[in-house]
């Protein structure tokens, strides 16, 4: 029977001190391989979870914590799905209070008043991975003023004593002050409220590490074959008593026994269950959310952005992250897959109601888009619901007929009150015992040892750059110093240690180190996961690429064949993923060459100081020859990289063709920052003048 969790729990369970609980593996981790022989050589574990992302790792540590046996296993990488793809916001809901209020739903108000207590419970228990975040909500209607003020101070009163910083409003004139880049004209004032903001992926990692130190046997790359069951003795019913197992890097199968298995595999909902009874019906309608990052110029360094109501009702979200800046996201029916994929008409969806609220001065260009992703949201069905906007968050336990416990729905920030609901009805359904949770302010993996200004003490100790020190804190807390302990030296008067992985990211080197410790096994876990580079600047990852594999390559002792398939592979999730894929589109999508005459002429007569010989196309050979001439070096490798960027047909050589398209792309903003364009514009001026020329390495766009 179905139930649906429309309050949450009177009962909280706080956690005194972190060290009442057991910490078997305090000091270092088990291997990955040493977790699979626990899965296998445990005789029943008390509960196995199925699904690596958060509210899977939060059951495991829910149940590890409560002194029951635990196992998880997961088909892909920790996160590898919807949790790494979010908007990076714990928050209560504003929209989700607006309508509470507007329909006298009361479901809906329990709803943002339990995750506004799990947001509190968030920031305190992982504060190097989050943070209070102001997001503006900009007021262009002098009557809408008032109306969003009592709706956001609504908010503040129902966190109550949680609530992180107290609203307030703008003035015009402050309101640009804070927000330079907003459109001015009809520009009211403006609201600012306070959420939550974290690094989705880590802090899953975080929670799943977590459990793995109190003891839960926790393995990625493992994916369920089929739900193993039993007879009951006493009423002759078929029961789940685990589950059989496959390594998806070896293909190795084994049997992992346990008392209960929970299902908590996200969009796969029902997956598992039709695996547990082919007759179950569909719980889970998904639900297509696209992002995108674009460069950290178009908004405040810490300062959101709200767009309340889009042109087609739904919400965006601009926000600074990461040094970047993330606007989404959509909300859209779509099939369940394992690897979505950005569409155009997102993209471009985003972009639009982007401009409708940033100056005219800022030119919003396609080119901008340095990384896009698709997120699938596994929202609970509501049967009178029309679209999947108007589904309520929230999250439904179901305990079928043969003991699998499913938890489906709810949203990032109620990951851990979901997980303390689940194992309450895995208790009671299975009489597991083990007590009451205990996660409520237990502090996860890197919290413990945590400063804001731990990273000084990274600087001084280690002879790290500012900037890279500043990552690890925010990336690892206390364990950044494990990170920089295999940092190797530089041989550089600064840094003394912490080779870039490249150059305009703080990553470095021994961050992929530390990934294996951390579960890592493929380049794309590195990229997407361990650091976020991936999600960041799909053109500076693939960069990374060839590094990150030889580093991993020594430490997993992969052959030459595995290498190549790593980094094809990592290549290809860029590529279809992350949205490296609209980069090329944006280029070959049309064949026509939007310049006018007097452009074309201007650009041919660039083209042809690089193609002396008139041979219709340029190789980094010519355009070496051209950068000595203005005594300009630049690396052989990066040279490649920077004419591949445009070799369309990749067969080592720019068309003139190929170079009029890219010219035409840069002049209607479909590419900006074309490595190529700038080069042979600053090396042609550079000609004329026979002096020195720069050239800065490009974000580039996607």
């Amino acid at each position: 029977m179905l139930s649906l969790i429309s309050e949450p729990r009177a009962r909280l369970a706080y956690v005194a001190a972190e060290g009442e609980l057991k910490q078997p593996f305090k000091d270092e981790l088990p291997t990955r391989q040493a977790q699979l022989s626990t899965l296998q050589d445990t005789e029943e574990f008390d509960v196995l979870v199925v699904g690596g992302g958060a509210t899977g790792s939060g059951c495991a540590l829910d149940a590890v914590t409560r002194n029951l046996k635990t196992a998880l296993v997961e088909r892909n990488d920790f996160s590898s799905g919807t949790s790494s793809r979010s908007t990076k916001l714990i928050h209560g809901g504003v929209r989700y209070l607006q309508k509470a209020i507007m329909k006298l739903d009361y479901e809906q108000y329990m709803m943002v008043k339990e995750a506004l207590h799990e947001r509190s419970n968030l920031l305190d228990i992982a504060p190097h991975l989050s943070a209070p975040l102001p997001i503006m909500l900009p007021v262009y209607k002098w009557w809408q003023l008032p109306y969003y003020w009592a709706g956001i101070k609504m908010y503040d009163l129902v966190a109550g004593g949680q609530c992180l910083k107290s609203s307030y409003v703008l003035s015009k004139n402050k309101a640009l002050e804070l927000f330079p880049m907003l459109k001015k004209d009809k520009l009211v004032g403006a609201i600012v409220y306070y959420d939550g903001q974290h690094n989705d992926a880590r802090m899953n990692l975080a929670i799943a590490l977590t459990a793995a130190r109190h003891g839960a046997a926790i393995a990625n790359y493992t994916e369920v074959v089929h739900l193993l069951k039993k007879t009951d003795a006493g009423t002759g019913k078929e029961k789940v008593c685990g589950a059989r197992c496959r390594d998806v890097i070896t293909g190795n199968e084994f049997d992992v026994r346990a008392k209960c298995v929970i299902n908590a595999t996200g969009p796969f909902t029902d997956s598992l269950r039709k695996m547990d009874d082919g007759k179950n019906t569909n719980i889970c309608q998904p639900s297509a959310g696209v992002h995108i990052v674009i460069p950290g110029y178009y908004s405040p360094d810490n300062m959101g952005l709200l767009d309340p109501a889009t042109s087609d009702g739904r919400v965006i979200f601009f926000l600074p992250w990461e040094k970047m800046t993330i606007a989404g996201t959509t909300d859209t029916p779509t099939d369940i897959t394992a690897h979505p994929i950005p569409r155009e008409e997102d993209i471009n969806f985003i972009l639009n109601e982007v401009r409708n609220y940033l100056s005219p001065d800022v030119e919003v260009r396609r080119g901008d888009v340095l990384a896009a992703w698709s997120g699938i949201r596994p929202l609970v069905t509501d049967p009178n619901s029309k679209d999947t906007q108007s589904i309520c968050r929230n999250h439904i336990v179901n305990v079928s007929d043969s003991g699998l416990v499913t938890i489906a729905g709810g949203k990032w920030t109620t990951y851990r009150s979901m997980a303390e609901e689940t194992l309450d009805a895995a208790v009671a359904a299975h009489r597991l015992g083990g007590g009451p949770s205990k996660t409520v302010g237990l502090v996860l993996e890197g919290g413990q040892d945590w400063s804001p200004t731990l990273y000084i003490r990274l600087v001084q100790d280690y002879g790290l750059e500012n900037e890279v020190a500043q990552h690890l804190a925010a990336t690892y807390g206390g364990k950044a110093f494990d990170v920089a302990k295999m940092a190797r030296v530089t041989g550089k008067r600064w840094p003394i240690v912490g080779n870039r992985l490249v150059s305009e990211f703080p990553y470095i080197e021994s961050e992929v180190r530390y990934a294996v410790k951390e579960y890592a096994c493929t380049a794309i876990d590195v990229i997407a996961r361990r650091t976020r580079l991936g999600f960041l600047n799909v053109q500076a990852a693939d960069e990374a690429l060839p590094r990150i594999v030889d580093i991993m390559g020594k430490m997993l002792d992969w052959s030459d064949k595995k290498r190549t398939e790593e980094l094809e592979a990592a290549k290809k999730f860029l590529y279809l993923e992350m949205g490296y894929r609209s980069r090329s589109e944006q280029l070959t999508g049309t064949t026509e060459i939007t310049l006018d005459t007097q452009e074309v002429a201007k650009y041919t007569n660039r083209f042809h100081k690089f193609d002396k010989d008139s041979k219709g196309f340029i190789t980094t050979v010519d355009v070496q020859r051209v950068l000595q001439n203005i005594s300009v070096q630049i690396d052989e490798n990066a040279l490649h990289e920077i004419l591949n960027e445009v070799d369309l047909n990749k067969n080592g050589q720019v068309e003139l063709n190929e170079f009029l398209q890219l010219m035409s792309a840069v002049k209607k903003g479909q590419v900006s920052d074309s490595r190529l364009a700038i080069l042979m514009k600053t090396a042609e001026e550079s000609l004329d003048l026979r002096g020195p020329v720069t050239v800065d390495r490009s974000g580039g766009g996607v």
